[in-house]
């Protein structure tokens, strides 16, 4: 993850894509992508005032400008951290579950506090929910 996150771009990020997910289980893939697929794109339109090339620069206090969130890549997981409250996050394990749903509430994401996550989507109906028919299906996907 860090080597293409950070070592594979020239200067940072205008868009991740599903190519983060290479390697991943299909329905997994699918599920989360809606079976859509696009490339990650890397900034390309940054101009700098003397019309120098870009250069890497490192996120401080004094330069973040409006930045609210910050993530740090560590061999355990990625740090969030908000950075209105705290210097340093919450640390979300890299074998969580892709499909869990964290919160984007700041003040929820104190280091003291847990982190602000729900569980995934059951993607394996219920033993006693019977199987909706395939026709069911198509008229569901119809009525949307």
């Amino acid at each position: 993850m860090s080597q293409h996150l950070i070592d594979d771009v020239a200067i940072a990020w205008d868009e991740l894509g599903t190519d983060l997910l290479d390697g991943t289980p299909d329905p997994l893939r699918t599920q989360l992508t809606g079976g859509r697929n696009w490339p990650s794109r890397e900034l390309d339109n940054i101009i700098t005032s003397d019309g120098s090339p870009p250069e890497r620069e490192v996120i401080t206090e004094a330069n973040s400008g409006g930045l609210t969130w910050g993530y740090v890549l560590h061999q355990a997981g990625i740090e969030v951290i908000n950075l209105y409250a705290a210097d340093h996050g919450s640390l979300i394990d890299w074998d969580t579950d892709p499909r869990t749903r964290f919160s984007d509430s700041q003040h929820l994401w104190a280091p003291d506090l847990p982190i602000p996550a729900t569980r995934p989507p059951r993607i394996t109906p219920s033993p006693n929910v019977p199987a909706a028919s395939p026709a069911a299906n198509v008229q569901n996907a119809l009525r949307r």
